[in-house]
């Protein structure tokens, strides 16, 4: 190998690695909120993992399920397909729903018991929704 293959070669190397870390990096205070998250016993056990995107300026930007965009009732029929196409006043959907907002609640309290957090900003997980076979408008 000549010279400047090898320089080039080592080059690239360096890019791909500088790369990978800086896509795979997360900030330690976003690290360890959502470490407190896991290892609360409620938020844990829910079946959609709330999490911490981001804290800028004290505000915490974290994921949902649910918003405008995306009603509730049918994100409820995805975390429990028993649940799906049942009526909004149906006695167990409405039991979920409960468990869902406690959920959400939580884990916005732990994630303002931070020194760094003063609010939260819930942002829709669309990659979650995706992976669950729901197409969320592009502009919302």
């Amino acid at each position: 190998m000549d010279r400047f293959t090898r320089n080039y070669s080592i080059f690239l190397a360096v890019l791909v690695l500088l790369l990978l870390g800086w896509g795979l990096y997360e900030d330690p205070a976003v690290s360890e909120l959502n470490d407190r998250l896991e290892a609360d016993p409620e938020v844990s056990a829910y079946p959609y993992p709330f999490r911490v995107l981001s804290v800028e300026n004290g505000i915490a930007s974290m994921q949902t399920p649910r918003s405008s965009a995306f009603p509730v009732i049918q994100m409820l029929g995805l975390l429990y397909p028993q649940l799906a196409g049942r009526p909004q006043d149906d006695k167990e959907l409405m039991a979920a729903q409960e468990v869902l907002a406690s959920a959400q609640k939580r884990s916005a309290a732990i994630v303002l018991e931070s020194p760094e957090v003063k609010r939260i900003h819930w942002v829709l997980d669309k990659d979650w929704l995706t992976q669950h076979g729901v197409q969320v408008g592009l502009g919302r």
